[in-house]
């Protein structure tokens, strides 16, 4: 796990340029204005400013399909690079056209880093602390902005400040990320899996989790690859075979019993489908509907449900005496790749259902006699109490658990040897907890498994275990990518998903954040900060960078504690509780510009506006700075992510060129009070778009989080 930690800070690092680049620039700009003689020409200084984000624009616009193309740390690598070169241009720059050049370069390194290092690091954490080592990028980005506004504001107090020193100096931190991104960083394993390289994604994944064990994350790898199929909810008695009833009937449902494998054999448990009418959190949440467009989306209260019923236990009795914690025994005893994810054994007819097979870990696992074999069951756990397990249908028998919608998208191959689904398996937190009661009731995402065109015929024969893993560790040609497939981002699950996305990072950036640090120095200097500092023989220029530098100093606490909360209170509770403060503060700044608070050289107003600015960005910086990303990150399939993240990332970047370059015009048009106005009914919007539209997805697999979003995109249309 602290490789997993120390991966995501050195990723973090291109985010920490990103924050020097933008605080040099906003201090540098002051210099740039004077020496260029752009004081009464606001375009030249917002261009100045834009080129950098246009830069960006421009290299998200096919960086996404790359990243799917050629893997997530090559996009890091050249990253590194755009850093160092614009870095060293910086620093000559003997003319206005080869800054705005340097600015150009300087943008794609930074497009790169704020697109890619958060993905990068979702795909690397484990499920319980995803949260909060996405949140590192923002971190690293205050301290960046932190220690650019100290350098910054040394220099103004120097009688001769080098604009040019300011931007040219990000040149020496570059070489030393471009070093660490190609020397440390390992490549994605999900990405990885993509493209079927499982040795590999197997060496990185034991890496970064410190265990050899790491099979059934290999097995949620592989299934997440698979995408479009329509999404199922069904509901399990899972048990002791004698003991498998519907407790309100006293009778058996329908005889559609499920038997648990593993490599060892049969297990002593197995499940039984409930009937349509007894329904659980899962299915009662699926039922319901969008009615309008004004209504919480059918997404947002499917992750709702979840999450209050959540439970980390699934398979295993409730029994104390039965409970004990598997035996690690060193996970893997060899490389060899014919070790089983999942396997079967000869049963007779009927369905099957399939756990991965592990050797070891937290799960539960529990041993009796069945049918003369002494066996085991291990639940293959994948994080946030989820379960992996296969079923498998013979041909020929009835529609049983399986759609219709589901069967028509199989191949023949499937249709005329049997049908496999992978379920997402979570147990019912309403279920009998009774010490003599050994059943668990459990809700179930059932889909199409990734690996059914591979596993169909092997599975209807009777082959040894290690010839079928073989198969399941070996994706097929169907089962992986060379590229990034299109097709896929018009699924209703991703585009549903695209419209969280896109308008969580559009009400990101017209709550104005990104211009106010860009212009935080002009904006505190013609809210007369200067008095505040006059005394101590500051001039205005210094005063305001001083006090920029303090307000990001003040950010590194809030994110440290949004870092905490991430995975426990979660990304919509942050942004729906930090929300009203940004409300409310921008409010104040826009009171000050038309009450008169103080009438000493107007102290008390410059006091106010100060503090305002500074609340403002603190709890920007707990809610809305990190959580956009880290969403984009985690709610698209493993094959379309790097495409559907850059479509959310250029949205950010045209918002930001948007706000940014006409910020200078428009504080000339209407005033500070005026933009602040603007800025205050964004917020208000942004907190119905959250309260609305985005869910909540702490813990969870990156897999079973783009399988809710299938399951909601079918109801969340309002009705014709």
């Amino acid at each position: 796990m602290s490789a997993a930690v120390l991966v995501a800070i050195v990723a973090a690092v291109g985010n920490l340029l990103q924050g020097w680049d933008n605080a040099t620039m906003a201090g540098a700009i002051i210099y740039i204005k004077k020496e260029f003689e752009w004081e009464n020409e606001p375009t030249m200084e917002g261009l100045s400013v834009a080129m950098s984000l246009i830069g960006a624009t421009l290299i998200t616009l096919c960086s996404g399909g790359i990243s799917d193309w050629l893997g997530r740390r090559p996009m890091l690598i050249v990253s590194s690079m755009f850093y160092f070169v614009s870095g060293v241009l910086m620093l000559w720059s003997p003319n206005v056209y080869s800054l705005l050049f340097a600015r150009l370069l300087d943008g794609f390194g930074i497009g790169l880093a704020v697109t890619f290092v958060p993905l990068y690091i979702s795909e690397m954490s484990p499920p319980e602390i995803r949260g909060l080592l996405s949140t590192l990028p923002q971190f690293t980005y205050s301290t960046g902005i932190f220690l650019s506004y100290s350098f910054v504001f040394c220099m103004s107090l120097t009688e001769s400040s080098s604009w040019r020193l300011m931007l040219g100096v990000l040149f020496a931190p570059s070489l030393i990320y471009f070093a660490l991104t190609l020397f440390y960083l390992p490549e994605s394993p999900r990405w990885l899996m993509s493209k079927g390289r499982v040795l590999e994604a197997r060496q990185v994944l034991q890496r970064l989790r410190g265990t050899q064990d790491v099979s059934s994350e290999l097995a949620l790898l592989v299934e997440g690859l698979e995408v479009g199929h329509e999404t199922a909810v069904e509901e399990y008695v899972i048990g002791p075979p004698n003991e498998v009833v519907v407790d309100e009937e006293k009778q058996s449902t329908e005889k559609e019993e499920i038997k648990v494998l593993r490599a060892e054999g049969i297990s002593s448990m197995v499940a039984l489908r409930l009937p349509p009418g007894n329904t659980s959190f899962l299915s009662a949440a699926s039922l319901s509907k969008q009615t309008s467009v004004l209504s919480i989306d059918p997404v947002v209260s499917l992750f709702d449900t979840l999450h209050d019923k959540s439970d980390d236990k699934l398979v295993g009795t409730t029994s104390s005496s039965m409970r004990q914690h598997a035996d690690n025994e060193g996970g893997y005893a060899s490389d060899d790749l014919r070790s089983p994810l999942i396997s079967r054994q000869t049963t007779g007819q009927g369905n099957t259902m399939m756990t991965s097979s592990l050797s070891g870990g937290s799960s539960f696992k529990t041993t009796s006699q069945c049918d003369h074999h002494q066996v085991q069951s291990t639940p293959a756990s994948i994080g946030g109490g989820w379960q992996l397990a296969w079923k498998w249908k013979e041909a020929g028998e009835g529609e049983g658990s399986s759609s219709s919608a589901d069967h028509n998208n199989n191949n023949n191959n499937n249709v005329n040897n049997g049908d496999l689904k992978r379920v997402y398996l979570h147990k019912d937190g309403d279920g009998d907890e009774n010490s003599d009661n050994q059943l668990v009731k459990a809700g179930a995402l059932v889909s199409q498994s990734a690996l059914s065109s591979c596993t169909a015929k092997l599975l209807t024969e009777d082959q040894h275990p290690a010839a079928l893993g073989a198969a399941m560790i070996h994706p097929c040609a169907a089962a992986v990518t060379k590229g990034p497939n299109w097709k896929y981002v018009f699924e209703p699950g991703v585009k549903h998903a695209l419209i969280v996305g896109m308008g969580i990072q559009m009400v990101q950036q017209f709550l104005g954040i990104n211009a106010v640090l860009y212009y935080t120095p002009q904006i505190l200097e013609q809210a007369g900060v200067q008095v505040l500092l006059a005394d101590m023989g500051i001039s205005s220029t210094s005063s305001s960078l001083l006090i920029s530098a303090v307000m990001t100093l003040l950010m590194l606490p809030c994110v440290v504690i949004a870092m905490r909360l991430m995975d426990v209170s979660g990304r919509r509770s942050l942004l729906l509780n930090t929300n009203p403060v940004l409300t409310v503060s921008l409010v104040i700044l826009v009171m000050t510009r038309y009450i008169e608070v103080g009438s000493n050289n107007n102290i008390g107003k410059a006091a106010v506006s100060t503090v305002s600015v500074i609340t403002y960005s603190c709890f920007f910086a707990m809610g809305y700075g990190p959580i956009p990303n880290i969403l984009c990150a985690e709610i698209f399939p493993t094959r379309v992510r790097g495409v559907c993240i850059g479509i959310c990332g250029i949205t950010f970047w045209i918002c930001n060129i948007m706000i940014t370059y006409s910020l200078p015009m428009m504080l000339s048009w209407i005033g500070l009070g005026g933009v602040f106005s603007i800025f205050a009914v964004a917020s208000l919007v942004s907190w119905g778009f959250v309260y609305l539209k985005v869910p909540e997805t702490k813990g969870m697999p990156l897999e079973v989080i783009t399988e809710f979003f299938s399951l909601g995109a079918k109801h969340a249309a309002p009705p014709n």
